[in-house]
């Protein structure tokens, strides 16, 4: 059955995405700073790739069946809100803690806690936006939701930069090796991530659903068998649009691992002349990925915005393809510059890229999904950016130093390329609105 769903002001739909800023800080701090944490405590940097298998298995095996109980939980508090709320507290805890992790299995092992708890809030959260918004309204939603997680991305990668600014030592260590001001952008993190999210359901609650809705809700299977029967009905009645979409995520997301494992390591042997993680060249480089890390996701905060109208007018795959390609260029060139300021010009690609990664294809996928099985299938969507990730993961270690000569900047060099490998396969998908399934036709 079809909800009446009232359209929202443009403040509304910021405040229902204000949530999404605390996710996404998380996912920055983790992004701009879990190989350096690795390396500080004793990683090599050809096993980083393995270190960071937490965030696609948990995205892989959670976010699936979050999406699928989604669908079916009926609470006072909504179907979403209560998976919101418990992946947001647990992701707090994880943030303090890491920063205090006092040897490499520790850190990793916190890895997959933390991640699962983002994974348990994230796709319910997607479908919260999908459930709430008219579809007139879904570029403006998901592209809101790109411009938050831009900001908060810019400031997580800011962060140790910023608090140096305010007088912290950068080079002050904690007895584990890892510096103090990244100690400090963690507890940052832990408090937005919980609050930012409570706020969100706060200001905009999920819409009520009519009784002979709850009663349809109620009178499904449940337990752990039935979700995974409906991932599989939903896997096999998979949108064409979906499927096509697969070959575009799965060439950007292998390049987005590489950038965000490998910049660190790039950075410090292009610009500051060290591959040793335990010297000042390597802290700088650290420092340095925050500082075009933060530029590049405010750009992404800035165009994300910005690309409504091209996205209303030209449709979302075009622009996401020139986004694509502006980034490939700008990924490709980044191990050429060794003069930091001219690196912030490759950045505007990455940010333009970045904005359409998390808005266009989402626009793609909700106009051609049935509403009722939101939750299932942005879950499902979540696997084309976590099995590309584990492929980089279990590859790109065994073409480290076979193909890619043991250097970190050839890495970046491959990440660019594999970008406008993306561009092309988007150009390729056909896109066709999914009618909505009613009890009678189900």
């Amino acid at each position: 059955m079809s909800l009446i769903k009232p359209r929202l002001t443009f403040w509304q739909i910021v405040n229902m995405n204000i949530g999404f800023f605390g996710i996404q800080f998380s996912f920055g701090l983790q992004q701009s700073n879990m190989s350096p944490i690795y390396q500080y405590l004793g990683a090599d940097e050809a096993s980083l790739p393995l270190l960071w298998l937490a965030g696609p298995m948990t995205g892989l095996l959670v976010q699936p069946l979050v999406g699928a109980f989604s669908d079916r939980t009926v609470t006072r508090w909504g179907r979403r809100t209560p998976y919101f709320l418990i992946g947001a507290l647990l992701c707090s805890l994880g943030l303090l803690v890491m920063p205090f992790s006092p040897t490499l299995w520790f850190a990793a092992g916190l890895l997959w806690i933390l991640d699962a708890a983002n994974n348990v809030t994230m796709e319910p959260y997607r479908a919260y936006v999908s459930d709430r918004l008219d579809r007139s309204q879904h570029s403006l939603g998901f592209l809101t939701q790109s411009a938050f997680t831009g900001l908060a991305q810019t400031l997580a990668y800011l962060a140790p930069t910023l608090l140096v600014l305010l007088g912290m030592d950068k080079d002050a260590l904690a007895g584990n090796n890892i510096p103090r001001i990244t100690v400090a952008a963690f507890m940052i993190g832990a408090l937005f991530s919980v609050s930012t999210v409570w706020w969100s359901v706060r200001t905009v609650p999920e819409l009520a659903l009519p009784a002979e809705e709850i009663a349809r809700l109620r009178g499904q299977p449940r337990g752990l068998a039935a979700a995974l029967a409906e991932i599989w009905d939903a896997l096999r009645e998979m949108p064409r649009a979906m499927r096509q979409l697969w070959w575009m995520k799965l060439f950007q997301w292998y390049a987005m691992m590489c950038y965000w494992i490998y910049i660190v390591p790039s950075l410090a042997l292009t610009v500051f002349g060290s591959s040793d993680p335990l010297s000042q060249g390597f802290r700088d480089a650290g420092l340095l990925n925050g500082q075009i890390g933060g530029f590049y996701n405010f750009v992404a905060f800035l165009a994300a915005f910005a690309m409504v109208p091209f996205t209303r007018r030209f449709g979302p795959k075009r622009v996401h393809a020139l986004c694509l390609v502006l980034a490939g260029i700008g990924l490709w060139t980044i191990p050429e510059i060794q003069n930091r300021w001219l690196l912030l010009l490759p950045m505007l690609g990455v940010g333009l890229a970045w904005a359409s990664i998390m808005g266009n294809p989402y626009v793609l996928l909700a106009g051609s999904i049935p509403p009722e099985r939101a939750g299932v299938y942005m879950g499902i969507f979540n696997m084309f950016i976590v099995i590309p990730m584990l492929i980089q993961m279990l590859t790109l270690p065994l073409i480290y130093r076979s193909l890619l000569a043991g250097q970190p900047d050839n890495v970046i060099r491959l990440a660019g390329a594999l970008l406008v490998c993306a561009a092309i396969a988007v150009l390729r998908v056909q896109t066709s609105p999914a009618e909505p399934k009613t009890a009678s036709n189900r």
